[in-house]
């Protein structure tokens, strides 16, 4: 065999391997986007985010949240029901908060906070209410440790990192709620 016919041989072999990942991952996109039932239901929150009406994303936020969960009011949504949120509706609101705030706020970072002063999934079934404090503490939500109103929080782009989004964790479950929170974000890979 000439050599030129060996590495066409082995051009083509890669070629297709090359092809075949390619396949791979443009079926792992398609799969992800399916998942995304409705792409345009996060339009208005894109549209807050760039205008940096942090307010008003925080607020959109929690109505997506209640959409995806089936519900209309929080004070309906059990923290039993928190498991059952999409991860990919849950990645992709992180998203949005990320890429329009450059970084500054989102779930994940939340998610990375709590972890930072020793939260995991086990201290959220132990619903750890001190790991909580200090973890509300770090996200400027308490002061003189107490828990601020959530009218009191700051929306502006001073706001401590990792502080929005914010409204959603004032469910009338408290620190369950946000135990079981923080345990589907980090089931989500968030």
């Amino acid at each position: 065999m000439s050599p030129t016919k060996t590495q066409s041989s082995d051009r083509s072999e890669s070629d297709r391997s090359e092809i075949e990942q390619l396949k791979k991952r443009i079926s792992s996109l398609e799969e992800k986007l399916l998942r995304v039932s409705n792409i345009y239901r996060y339009e208005t929150l894109q549209n807050l985010l760039k205008e940096g009406k942090w307010l008003e994303a925080d607020k959109e936020t929690v109505r997506l949240i209640l959409a995806i969960a089936g519900q209309a009011e929080i004070e309906n949504l059990r923290p039993s029901e928190i498991e059952h949120i999409d991860c990919s509706e849950l990645q992709v609101i992180d998203r949005l908060w990320l890429t329009y705030s450059d970084n500054r706020f989102g779930f994940s970072l939340q998610v990375k906070m709590y972890q930072d002063v020793g939260g995991n999934e086990q201290t959220t079934i132990e619903q750890n209410t001190q790991l909580i404090e200090k973890w509300g503490d770090r996200l400027g939500w308490r002061q003189s440790g107490q828990w601020l109103k959530c009218s009191d929080l700051n929306y502006s782009e001073d706001a401590a990192k990792g502080s929005l989004p914010g409204l959603w964790w004032n469910s009338p479950y408290g620190s369950k709620m946000t135990n079981y929170f923080l345990a589907r974000l980090m089931n989500c890979n968030l």
